[in-house]
């Protein structure tokens, strides 16, 4: 059976916002059409993918195994549409993934100075599967934190990057300069392996509504500052190690180039 890959998006359009009018937006259709298309992909497929109610939309098993497949199939598809357009065009172009919070401007301007005729891509890297971009066509090269699956990838050590306690601005221990992980004992931490699919921003949400503390890369919270949280130095919490990634077989003169450039720019004085 061929699965209609425009339905495919509009269901995985469905699953991230678990509402149809939500998701109609996005797509800029209307939300009987979404509907409509659903319901089709659904008696394609022989299977109940959503259950609606009257104020959400949740995933069935078979729903949630479709949206995993989805995240896989969708972006290698667009990537490979994006390659043989290039070919078709005869543009070079380089993509990089980075982990939120990791900078690596500096590198592609010192890559572009060089090859200025190559075009750069820049693809954010979930936390939780930082790897990803890597594997699904999108990036050739990946600026990212360990840990992260490293299985067929050749790993280029950068840095290591300190972890500071995120938590609420009116929070007991926010007054303090510096803490240990003695001081956050008893403290309710974000359960990351619950919450692996939250974006840092629906964390940082939990975080302020006064729920829980994170301990989170310096480099995230540089990035994410706000009013409502405090972020301190955990003085024993261990450091997270940077890295440059790249698939362990590739090894394009562009991309040679670019990793020797990026490991001499993003490596610390």
């Amino acid at each position: 059976m061929d699965l209609d890959l425009r339905k495919l998006r509009y269901f995985v359009a469905v699953a991230e916002h678990r509402h149809f009018g939500r998701a109609a937006e996005q797509l800029y259709i209307a939300q009987p059409v979404l509907s409509r298309q659903i319901r089709s992909l659904e008696r394609e497929l022989g299977s109940t993918l959503l259950v609606r109610t009257t104020r959400s939309v949740e995933l069935t098993p078979a729903g949630k195994q479709l949206y995993e497949e989805a995240q896989q199939i969708l972006p290698s598809i667009a990537a490979a549409v994006r390659r043989v357009h290039d070919a078709d065009q005869g543009l070079q172009r380089l993509a990089v993934a980075f982990s939120p919070g990791l900078h690596v401007a500096d590198a592609i301007r010192a890559f572009t100075s060089r090859h200025a005729d190559v075009e750069i891509d820049v693809v954010p890297a979930r936390w939780w599967e930082q790897d990803r971009p890597l594997r699904d066509g999108r990036a050739q090269v990946g600026y990212l934190r360990r840990p992260f699956d490293e299985t067929g990838l050749r790993i280029i050590p950068i840095g290591r990057e300190t972890r500071v306690a995120c938590m609420p601005a009116a929070h007991p221990l926010a007054s303090r300069q510096e803490l240990t992980s003695v001081d956050l004992d008893g403290e309710p931490m974000l359960d990351t392996p619950k919450r692996r699919t939250l974006t840092l921003e629906e964390k940082f949400e939990l975080i302020a509504s006064g729920r829980n503390i994170a301990l989170i890369p310096l480099g995230v919270a540089r990035s994410y500052s706000r009013p409502d949280l405090v972020y301190l130095p955990v003085s024993d919490a261990p450091e997270v190690e940077t890295c440059l990634a790249v698939a362990a077989d590739r090894r394009e003169r562009l991309l040679r180039d670019f990793l020797d450039i990026a490991t001499a720019t993003l490596r610390p004085a």
